[in-house]
């Protein structure tokens, strides 16, 4: 075989390597992990996805096995390139102009076909190029394990496992910068920041106080009510009875307008309430929500440390937080609390 040709495979076979080993590597660094931990958390993972996620889980030895493939390509590559090109043209005596512009040439092409270009396609196509590659790169590094486990021996450093972990201050970034980008909806950004405030607020921050809260009389007869119950449209009202803090019940307007307009005046709140549901005022609004969804009807009653009745809350405060209608109280607002 013509020894040009030979060397023109062999410098083809270098370019390659160095391009697959440059270009997994950027893709295993750029590829998204929760996307990853998702594909091979389904009922039926995407193929590649499980071993993906096992190399990302020791990223260090994965990096490794590469960086050593790599360099082998590069270093040992190129000079191995180097000595078979001297004899090649010692033989065709073209030795003096035509090596310094093979290396020349082999330094410009590792750099462009086997670094940059390959690393920027790897980061670009990073998901199907890390699924594809993860079987065999898996295999290479069950070949160089023994070296593999030398060197975790000498370095520490690179034995340590990778966590999927994140926070909400990142995940509070991630929706600003996917709004930023038009990827998800300005409000949908908005929204997932006030789920994180859920929290940090309580159900004496959310609620309507009791001075504000809408009640009845357990004794009082309905036909004496009426103008109250028109006057104002809260759905609940708090029914209360002859003592301080004495509360009977809950019953929803609807119920009460609706014994109007079949003639029951004479009845009363207590007869038509429904039992309470007490919540103390320092609950946090996300176990209150999560109360609502198990049991969606009616309102809570908000008690403080002793028992006392300080206000009523329902699911729709805790909703109207996180559409951004509630208004936190101002300064002044406090005080005059």
């Amino acid at each position: 075989m013509n020894d040009l040709l030979v060397l023109a495979l062999l410098v083809l076979i270098v370019l390659v390597g160095s391009a697959l080993c440059s270009g997994v590597e950027a893709a295993l660094l750029t590829v998204n992990p929760v996307r990853v931990h998702e594909l091979a958390g389904r009922a039926r993972p995407v193929k590649g996805a499980l071993r993906l996620g096992q190399l990302r889980q020791r990223l260090g030895r994965t990096l490794a096995v590469l960086v050593i493939a790599n360099n082998g390509f590069n270093i040992f590559g190129s000079l191995m390139l180097g000595a078979f090109a001297a004899q090649v043209f010692q033989r065709r005596g073209i030795e003096g102009l035509a090596l310094p512009l093979f290396s020349i040439g082999l330094t410009v092409l590792v750099i462009l076909l086997g670094e940059i270009l390959p690393k920027a396609l790897g980061s670009r196509l990073s998901l199907p190029v890390a699924l594809a590659s993860a079987p065999p790169l898996h295999l290479l590094a069950m070949l160089m394990r023994p070296l593999v486990v030398l060197l975790e021996r000498l370095l520490p450093a690179i034995t340590a496992e990778s966590e999927l972990s994140t926070d909400e201050n990142e995940i509070r970034l991630l929706a600003r910068l996917g709004s930023q980008k038009g990827q998800i909806e300005a409000d949908e950004a908005a929204m997932i920041a006030k789920v994180f405030q859920l929290n940090d607020l309580t159900a004496r921050d959310l609620m309507t106080p009791r001075v504000a809260a809408p009640t009845l009389a357990a004794a009082e007869r309905l036909e004496l009510a009426r103008p109250q119950l028109l006057a104002n449209p809260d759905p609940w009202w708090v029914v209360l009875g002859d003592e301080v803090d004495e509360i009977v019940g809950v019953v929803s307007r609807e119920r009460l307008l609706t014994a109007l307009l079949e003639g029951q005046g004479q009845r009363t709140p207590a007869d038509l309430s429904e039992p309470v549901e007490y919540v103390p005022e320092m609950i946090r609004a996300d176990r209150l929500l999560t109360g609502f969804r198990r049991n969606s009807g009616g309102v809570r009653v908000v008690v403080d440390e002793f028992g006392g009745f300080v206000g009523v809350i329902g699911a729709e405060a805790v909703l109207a937080m996180l559409a951004g209608w509630w208004r936190p109280p101002q300064p002044a607002e406090q005080e005059a609390d």
